[in-house]
């Protein structure tokens, strides 16, 4: 088995011993510095840049630069897929996300983990666990989501949560490590008007 195959597995790999995962990483990077580095007003070619990088995008979707990830293939996007500046995704292993949702500034996504001893971490091994994010969801700026969770469709992500572990679909959650605060409900609607006066 390989370093690839024993990533997908779940199972730790080392990502500086392949050669093809080396390859990989270089050309993901190539493709990210071409990306952050275009003018403001050229948001045609930055599609175009991310759609060759990434694994899959809806027909709409929109990230800020600057953007980065490890490999980009593995990221899969929903349509109507927002992102702010900063955006950090190591996607070692799949993270899909789905239709009509947001992200604030300063978040990021990690399917990548070291082990907790020293001898096995200072070897340079690695896990990589999957991470999905449901339809409809909102993460706030700063937040953090470890590997292996999953984001129930709707929820609402506070700012600078941590999020260690699966939230259910329709729900607030905060802090560190984030907690479910309550559920969103219909008189949520009701918070913010869109008339004036």
């Amino acid at each position: 088995m390989n370093e690839m195959e024993k990533a997908a597995a779940g199972l730790l790999y080392d990502a500086n011993y392949d050669p093809e995962l080396r390859r990989r990483r270089e050309a993901a990077k190539a493709r990210l510095f071409e990306f952050n580095h275009t003018p403001p007003g050229e948001q045609a070619r930055r599609e175009v840049i991310l759609r060759g990088l990434l694994g899959r995008t809806g027909a709409a979707f929109l990230i800020e630069p600057p953007f980065n990830c490890d490999y980009g293939y593995n990221i899969e996007l929903g349509e109507n897929f927002y992102a702010n500046v900063n955006l950090v995704i190591l996607d070692c292993a799949r993270v899909a996300i789905g239709d009509n949702v947001f992200v604030a500034p300063n978040v990021g996504i990690y399917t990548a983990g070291h082990p907790l001893d020293v001898e096995r971490r200072n070897q340079g091994l690695e896990y990589a666990f999957p991470v999905t994010i449901g339809d409809n969801v909102w993460i706030g700026a700063g937040v953090s989501i470890l590997p292996g969770v999953t984001i129930g469709a709707g929820s609402v992500i506070g700012a600078g949560a941590v999020v260690v572990k699966d939230v259910p679909a329709s729900v607030l959650v905060a802090g560190n490590p984030a907690r479910v605060l309550r559920p969103i409900t219909g008189a949520d609607r009701l918070r913010f008007s869109t008339k004036a006066g």
